[in-house]
């Protein structure tokens, strides 16, 4: 049964996880945003690996969006193997992401942005990690162990953190207040689809699909993609809608399970009209929406509370994917907990 595993209780803590981490951490947040002001930052340097490197794309697109700041996702090889770091400007911060704050390459990002004398950050779930070591502002997720190799718990407080980083340097009360309920919106996702475990048996013999978001949720699409992946050995491919038009569209026919992630939002309109030309191509369309209009355009759906704005859409979006990959390892007879060949931490150069 799913409520054995140790992945099906971390997706369900949650909302409690959330609810901790921005009670905690809310003082070291304001202290972070209020250096990045006072130092001006204009540029942010992401150092990230695996679902930590989804929350960078998250990353781009809020900060971008709601700070005008451009972001960067760096190339630890640069620093490690080719050791050829780029010089960081100045008025840069340097956010390091990483659960364990074990890898060494995500670690040499934020030793060199340090030499470079650049403010650095770090976002883990282990605040006496190498990686904190190197930070001169330090968010701890407060996750509690996550004994399950997929992360859920820890991306989702990821993602948290980095939105109510963002409130904060907009210096606006009322995103901090949407930010605060987000413990309270998982919650709800999580009662939503009490059929999701029964719909996962038709994709039990799936070998292959696409996951598509756009704007905020591309990170999405990429969280998802790489649940499936390690969970059900999926070849689970995320693209944006705009580049899926660009070639990969060519792998759709009939029956071709795709995945799209539309919740409300600016993108919507755009997604439905997407959806409409997988429909057309004979896709079967999986939405995963809080639009009745999108929802009615896939072959099956999952449902997203109502209500929830599009920038903080990608923290409860992931909610039924991570139900899913588990529900179909499950239904495959894999251990959700210990998919083959991967270690909770992974140290890379």
């Amino acid at each position: 049964m799913p409520a054995t595993s140790y992945l099906y209780r971390e997706i369900h803590q949650q909302p409690e996880v959330l609810a901790t981490l921005l009670e905690a951490e809310s003082p070291a947040l304001e202290a972070l945003a209020g250096e990045m002001r006072r130092r001006d930052v204009d540029h942010v340097f992401v150092a990230a690996r695996g679902s930590s490197d989804n929350a960078g794309r998250y990353a781009q697109y809020l900060l971008g969006s709601i700070n005008r700041l451009p972001v960067s996702l760096t190339t630890p090889s640069l620093f490690t193997i080719y050791q050829r770091p780029p010089r960081f400007g100045a008025k840069s911060l340097v956010l390091g992401i990483s659960q364990s704050g074990q890898s060494p390459d995500i670690v040499s990002v934020l030793a060199e942005a340090r030499r470079q004398g650049v403010l650095t950050a770090a976002i883990t779930n282990v605040p006496d990690s190498p990686l904190a070591a190197q930070a001169d502002h330090v968010i701890a997720l407060h996750a509690g162990a996550e004994r399950s190799i997929a992360a859920t718990k820890t991306y989702t407080s990821e993602l948290a953190a980095i939105a109510l980083l963002a409130s904060l340097l907009a210096q606006s009360d009322e995103m901090v207040q949407q930010v605060q309920g987000l413990p309270q919106r998982c919650q709800e996702t999580l009662t939503l689809n009490p059929e999701l475990e029964r719909l996962t048996e038709r994709y039990r013999y799936m070998r292959d699909c696409v996951i598509i978001g756009r704007g905020y949720n591309y990170a999405t699409a990429f969280e998802l993609a790489l649940k499936l992946k390690e969970l059900t050995y999926t070849i689970a491919e995320p693209y944006s809608s705009a580049d899926f038009l660009h070639g990969p569209l060519a792998l759709i026919e009939h029956g071709f399970p795709a995945f799209v992630i539309a919740p409300a939002g600016q993108m919507a309109g755009e997604m439905a009209t997407f959806m409409a030309q997988l429909r057309e191509r004979e896709a079967e369309v999986v939405a995963i929406s809080d639009q009745p209009e999108l929802l009615a355009l896939g072959h099956r759906s999952f449902r997203l509370p109502a209500g929830v704005p599009e920038w903080l859409s990608p923290v409860t979006a992931i909610i039924p994917g991570q139900l899913f990959s588990l529900y179909l390892a499950q239904a495959r007879f894999y251990d959700p907990d210990h998919p083959r060949g991967l270690r909770k931490v992974t140290e890379t150069k």
